[in-house]
């Protein structure tokens, strides 16, 4: 058996050969790309001589994807991920002066996984589909979030300067507010704009109670509001030009994704028991996939997904003092996932339903409750992947049923 440490950086790596008793074979530093991956063959090669094939070769590096990763897995390697924050404790263990470089840090990760590999987690062996949808998933979400963030600068912008524009508009990434933003930035502009322009625009949008609205929006727009200075408005408009410009891009293309993620998701054999879960659609359903992963043997049953998840709770007990609390650690992606499919559910599903309230009745608060939904449902989507069946209400609450009337 090989130990190799992989201290990885954006154009090299920084490695270490160790064997079984933790004497150090080879140290190298290897450029990114197909030549350091043949070097790094290489020295695995001269270190296993004619035993290649009955030999085991385990990797520690601190990252879980990208090409590099890609090719130690192919080659037949036992690639293990290990966390930063691991790799720093596992170094203050053995020495507490402080030092730090990449070529030690390269010892201290194979020296993890000889010591440690029982207690670290392997490189799930995800699907080429899973990860598919994972790349689109993640870069949808990445742009509704950026798109969250250009709307606040907006808003902030619009507030100095501009208030009658927050009454007016509802929405401000609304493809009617950014088409009047972009014709009007300003008030004295907005106050010009005539009927049948906001009329227009909120046609485009496909509002409802059109001529209303378009009163309503005007009466707003050309009322009496504090402003500023001519010549710190136009500096203001000018940043409103960009900042709709950048919100009507950011919708296109989060527009665009979707549609990538519907194509991806739906070619993927865990489509139907997933879209059979309450609460779960196609692009939730897709966010779902994309953080646990298809291998079906990276969770040994439903606790570990519970854990994984993070929606299970952690115990802290010492001596007479034990506490309850919830996980801090943990997968934004996949958390958020799973507590908008719990707050989905509360209407989708009559056994999730009686289960929050049940919850609610004994005290506990909504985001607590709905964390432990999002615990349950977890569960019950480990049991359906399990054992390739879709969901079913009364199956998957039966034993609540039971335990009431018990």
């Amino acid at each position: 058996m090989l130990l190799v440490g992989d201290d990885w950086a954006e154009a090299h790596h920084d490695v270490e050969v160790m064997d079984e008793s933790g004497r150090s074979l080879a140290k190298a530093r290897l450029p990114e790309g197909v030549a350091g991956m043949a070097r790094l063959h290489a020295m695995i090669g001269e270190q296993l001589g004619e035993d290649t094939e009955e030999a085991e070769v385990l990797v520690g590096i601190e990252t879980d994807r990208g090409p590099w990763v890609a090719a130690l897995i192919a080659a037949g390697y036992t690639v293990y991920a290990i966390n930063p924050l691991q790799v720093a404790r596992y170094r203050e263990r053995h020495s507490v002066s402080g030092a730090k470089s990449d070529a030690a840090d390269a010892h201290t990760l194979a020296d993890m996984v000889r010591t440690d590999s029982h207690q670290l987690r392997p490189v799930a062996a995800d699907s080429a589909a899973a990860e598919a949808v994972k790349v689109v998933t993640r870069a949808h979400k990445t742009l509704i979030w950026e798109r969250t963030r250009a709307t606040q600068r907006l808003r902030h912008a619009l507030r100095e300067y501009f208030p009658a524009a927050l009454e007016a508009f509802e929405d401000l990434d609304a493809p009617d507010a950014l088409e009047l933003l972009a014709t009007a930035p300003d008030p004295a502009s907005a106050a010009r704009l005539t009927l049948t322009q906001i009329r227009g625009a909120l046609s485009g949008a496909r509002r409802r109670n059109v001529a209303e609205k378009a009163e309503r929006i005007q009466a707003v727009l050309r009322a009496e509001h504090l402003g500023q200075p001519e010549v710190i408005t136009a500096a203001y408009a000018a940043t409103t030009r960009a900042a709709v410009a950048v919100l009507s891009t950011l919708n296109e293309q989060v527009k665009a994704l979707q549609g990538q993620v519907d194509a991806h998701f739906g070619r993927h054999p865990d489509a139907e028991i997933i879209l059979s879960q309450p609460g779960l659609g196609p692009i939730l359903g897709a966010r779902v996939l994309a953080e646990f992963g298809d291998d079906p043997h990276r969770y040994t049953d439903a606790k570990a997904r519970k854990n994984y998840a993070g929606t299970s709770p952690i115990t802290r007990a010492s001596g007479k003092k034990k506490i309850v609390v919830a996980r801090y650690v943990h997968n934004d992606r996949l958390i958020d996932a799973l507590m908008t499919q719990a707050f989905s559910a509360l209407n989708a599903s009559p056994g999730a339903r009686a289960y929050y309230d049940q919850l609610k009745t004994h005290g506990t608060e909504h985001h607590a409750a709905l964390r432990h939904l999002a615990n349950k449902l977890v569960g019950i989507l480990h049991g359906c992947l399990k054992t390739r069946t879709c969901y079913d209400e009364a199956t998957a609450w039966s034993h609540r049923v039971e335990q009431t009337a018990a």
